[in-house]
């Protein structure tokens, strides 16, 4: 007999479950008839037409009227013994997606909780072979979907992957697109270019710093690219001269704020050059700190006559 595509998608009873109806149909007659089509299609009853041959008892079939034998099956099957709740809302997609519009909108209808049947929809679009695992029930419908989220951001970030390729290096993305690299190994390649060129704009201006303060010495860059050194090396190089030129400004800094908190007696020592307190100042000075003295109360002393 022919079975409807949809009643094939339900699990039949298991040896120990046939064995049992079969007993309770030699028992008590069959009592709930099975239904066939107005083509002798059947729609519901595969079990109790296999009990009935097991017990050899003539079985009864009746007629279904309805026009909407999908929502029959699935209904009928709601209670199934061997059917969990994920098999039947997959049930019910895979009965949806084999005869479009079968379904009413009332899902409730035909037994079917709505949220379950979205989730399964999800899960037999996007992974038909997972699908198929919760349809058998070594699958459970929550754990299938996780995996189907998994497997989507899993694709997204492999397409932003290309993507970048694609738009940085196109050499490397064609080389994906051959399949003589892998998209993993294209895109470390990438990151290790990038940031060899991010080192070499900032070492080039840390360079251009050291140009204008008036350094002699190689330029950093000049030393990678003749491979003295790479280029995080000449980074490493680099940071550290601007750490010290930094430190050299802010020692600097200190000293002449000290210096202009000194001025006054730098000006009372101009004004005063020869006088006992200057003398006795400058005799108590030697070396370096005796020439700076000289040299600042000279430049106070020609600024205070417009010589400077």
């Amino acid at each position: 007999m022919k079975v409807h595509p949809v009643t094939a998608l339900f699990p039949m009873l298991g040896p120990d479950e046939l064995l049992d109806l079969a007993q309770d149909i030699e028992s008590n007659g069959l009592t709930e008839p099975v239904v066939l089509d107005a083509d002798g299609v059947l729609l519901d009853g595969r079990g109790r037409l296999a009990a009935c041959e097991l017990a050899d008892v003539e079985p009864r079939f009746t007629t279904y009227q309805g026009d909407d034998p999908v929502c029959l099956i699935v209904s009928a099957n709601r209670h199934h013994p061997n059917t969990t709740a994920s098999q039947h809302a997959m049930i019910a997609a895979m009965a949806r997606s084999l005869s479009p519009g079968s379904l009413p909108s009332d899902t409730a209808r035909c037994g079917i909780n709505v949220t379950r049947l979205s989730i399964a929809t999800t899960v037999l679009e996007h992974a038909p072979d997972l699908a198929e695992q919760v349809r058998t029930g070594t699958l459970a419908l929550n754990a299938a979907y996780t995996a189907v989220r998994r497997r989507k951001a899993d694709a997204k970030a492999l397409l932003a992957q290309h993507a970048r390729l694609r738009q940085h290096a196109p050499d490397l993305a064609e080389q994906v697109i051959a399949g003589h690299l892998a998209v993993t190994d294209a895109t470390a390649a990438l990151d290790s270019r990038q940031e060899e060129e991010h080192l070499r704009r900032r070492v080039e201006e840390i360079d251009a710093i050291r140009l204008a303060d008036g350094d002699t010495t190689p330029a950093f860059a000049r030393t990678a690219e003749a491979g003295d050194v790479d280029w995080r090396h000449a980074h490493q190089m680099a940071e550290q001269y601007l750490a010290q030129r930094h430190d050299a400004i802010r020692h600097v800094q200190h000293s002449l704020a000290g210096i202009a908190e000194l001025w006054s007696a730098v000006q009372d020592l101009a004004h005063h050059p020869r006088s006992p307190y200057a003398r006795e100042i400058l005799k108590g000075l030697t070396g370096p700190a005796r020439t700076l003295a000289h040299r600042l109360i000279a430049l106070e002393t020609a600024c205070a006559t417009g010589t400077a």
